[in-house]
């Protein structure tokens, strides 16, 4: 009794799971929910369902990992968790308990022993009765709470604690796999981090996947199809400060979401915010790891990109696979035409361009420089194998694509993409398209759905060595002269996508008189020969520089492919949700025959000077591309960036 009037006394943070346990059995009113409480140690949602469902809903977890880190699994009947707590009865340890029948809940009562008590049968009689105790299997789930001590000894300030209030937990748009009698939508958590300590909150809860491990989103809440954060559907709003990024990890309430779903005749719960707690570490070293999540590898650890501001988005990359891009992005910016582009490099344009395009679903990619403009055609060879590079690992990756072209060059454009797909250089054939000045709205038309932002046909936008306008309206070569009368005014579209949130753009440009690297302008008039007159006035998002255009859409190739075999960043595409692994024997055979090839670009761009296209720098009508020949050049850099891609493939 002493002990317990000690215990009392005490403030809630210092005791230990078992002596909260104690507390909470005694039903202490100052433990309303968990949150801030057994720092250090995991906690744990509750699910209690009846026996014949327990095998589908194990499935489910397996099936959904992020939101349901299975920690134990009881026999039918057992009231204890021998693996996760000493001296344990789930029946009372919890501060509140929700009772649903047929899938609605109708009660939350403190404790189930007196409820379990009440199905018993009369002496004589079968011994239980269907639906009693020793029917209900019980499911110990990983709670996000038990990260936020970690989080604190990290400096990343939990908002809810420092609130005084529960965790915010919204139900999503976002499906769940789902497993025999189980469907349900996504449940998060979200909890707001300053953007400055963004990698420390990814690190962190990584380091736990027993605790839901790292984010599923970070950014605008929209995306997840929450409307209204100040109105979650489990817990209390929680108040943003100045700085602060919306994070959103996966939530054990996923599990109620499932008993709404499934509707069994008897299932109990945790009350969201009112978690079991249990003895065991919240370290990475824990003996409980689910099958599905890795262990803890520092190469394995993501890191945190904005890759959008409208509407606001990051992405997450594991550190070994963003070193890989971004040696990709350094072999690109060797500069042998000796034209000063290494001036305009600035890192993770490349990272940044690639994981925006991972996150896409419909891209429009354009090119086409006439800088030849005594010749017809007037097109030089640099542009358009860096474009179809992209596009046939864009396909491969179950994006739709479709290609922007000047109206005096549609015609020939198709009979060069159409003997791409034949020759098996680009992987299917894809729409080409022109845009022309038709009005003042004639660019959201284009981009839009009958015109509406709110429905853009495309989500990401591509120039790669396409003529950019520069200041005075006009459009220049290298050589400053004014080609503007070969040039339709697809930078339109670019300055369009600002404007309509969801439509990311990026520009690969090798001189600054590109599409796109308006972005670099300032750099582009000072530093380049002519950056005055001819800088491009048009930005992009994401401004990505190599020696050689085609090289940049070479790199943006192998670098989706890093992406699409890391499992950091595959894990946050899925939301933490799917058993599948990382990528099938198959895809992975897929992904690799659709990176480029030196045999692959030597038969396209013996097709471009079949069609009198022209090195950039030369002109002349030969197998080179801005006056550097094919042999050893451009083979030899392509073969350094596939041995750099698939040197890292599926590790990181």
């Amino acid at each position: 009794m002493l002990v317990c009037e000690m215990m009392k006394s005490e403030h809630l943070n210092n005791l230990s799971p078992a002596n909260l346990r104690q507390l909470i059995r005694q039903k202490d009113p100052r433990i309303k929910t968990t949150t801030g409480l057994a720092n250090g140690y995991q906690q744990a949602n509750v699910v209690v369902l009846p026996n014949q469902l327990a095998d589908d809903f194990h499935a489910f977890c397996r099936s959904n990992p992020a939101p349901l880190p299975l920690l134990y699994r009881s026999q039918s009947g057992e009231t204890s968790c021998p693996p996760l707590a000493q001296h344990a009865d789930i029946r009372t340890d919890i501060s509140q308990y929700c009772v649903y029948e047929d899938g609605r809940l109708v009660k939350t009562v403190s404790s189930l022993q007196t409820y379990s008590d009440a199905h018993r049968s009369p002496p004589g009689q079968q011994a239980e009765r269907p639906g009693s105790w020793s029917d209900m299997v019980c499911f110990y789930l990983g709670c996000s709470f038990g990260f936020e001590g970690r989080l604190k000894e990290a400096g990343v300030p939990v908002r809810n604690v420092e609130q005084g209030r529960n965790v915010s937990m919204y139900r999503t748009a976002v499906p769940c796999v789902p497993a025999g009698a189980f469907s349900c939508p996504l449940v998060v958590t979200m909890r707001p981090v300053p953007a400055a300590l963004l990698d420390a909150a990814v690190k962190v809860t990584h380091l736990n996947p027993l605790a839901h491990g790292a984010p599923v989103h970070i950014g605008d809440p929209a995306l997840l199809g929450i409307q209204d954060l100040s109105r979650p559907d489990y817990g209390d709003a929680v108040e943003l400060q100045p700085g602060d990024v919306t994070v959103f990890w996966a939530c054990g309430v996923t599990a109620i979401e499932a008993i709404l779903s499934s509707k069994p005749p008897l299932a109990f719960s945790h009350s969201p915010g009112c978690m079991f707690l249990t003895d065991i570490p919240d370290s990475p070293t824990s003996t409980i790891t689910p099958p599905t999540e890795a262990k803890p590898h520092p190469e394995l650890t993501p890191l945190c990109f904005q890759v959008s501001q409208n509407p606001l988005l990051y992405s997450l990359v594991s550190q070994g696979t963003a070193a890989k891009i971004r040696q990709l992005e350094v072999m690109i910016g060797e500069d042998p035409g000796e034209r000063g582009i290494r001036a305009l490099f600035v890192q993770d344009e490349l990272l940044r361009s690639c994981l925006a395009l991972s996150h896409s679903s419909s891209v429009a990619i354009t090119t086409g420089f006439p800088t030849h403009y005594m010749h017809s055609p007037p097109d030089e060879t640099d542009g358009p194998p860096g474009a179809i590079a992209m596009a046939t690992m864009l396909l491969s990756l179950g994006k739709q694509v479709t290609m922007v072209t000047d109206r005096r060059a549609l015609e020939m454009n198709r009979t060069i993409i159409d003997e791409a797909v034949r020759t098996g250089v680009l992987k299917d054939a894809i729409p080409l398209v022109t845009f022309e000045d038709g009005g003042p709205d004639a660019a959201r038309h284009f981009l839009c759905h009958h015109g509406d932002p709110n429905k853009p046909r495309f989500d990401h936008l591509v120039a790669i060595e396409r003529s950019g306008r520069a200041a005075d309206g006009n459009y220049y070569n290298m050589r400053a002269v004014n080609i503007k009368h070969l040039v339709d005014p697809v930078d339109d579209l670019f300055i369009a996508a600002k404007h309509i949130p969801g439509i990311g753009t990026t520009g690969i440009g090798d001189g600054g008189n590109e599409l796109g690297m308006g972005k670099l302008k300032e750099k582009v008039q000072s530093l380049m020969p002519k950056g005055g007159l001819i800088a491009c006035e048009v930005p992009a998002d994401h401004a990505v520089t190599a020696g050689v255009s085609n090289w940049g859409g070479y790199a943006v190739a192998c670098g989706l492919y890093l992406l699409h075999t890391c499992p950091a960043h595959l894990r946050y595409l899925r939301k933490g949700l799917g058993l599948e692994p990382v990528t099938s024997t198959e895809q992975l055979q897929d992904w690799t025959t659709n990176l480029p090839s030196v045999e692959k670009e030597e038969s396209f761009l013996s097709t471009l000077v079949r069609f009198g296209i022209r090195s950039g720098k030369t002109g002349h009508l030969a197998m080179e591309v801005d006056g550097l020949t094919f042999h050893p050049t451009h083979s030899d850099m392509i073969t350094r960036l596939l041995e750099a891609t698939r040197g890292g493939r599926g590790t990181f």
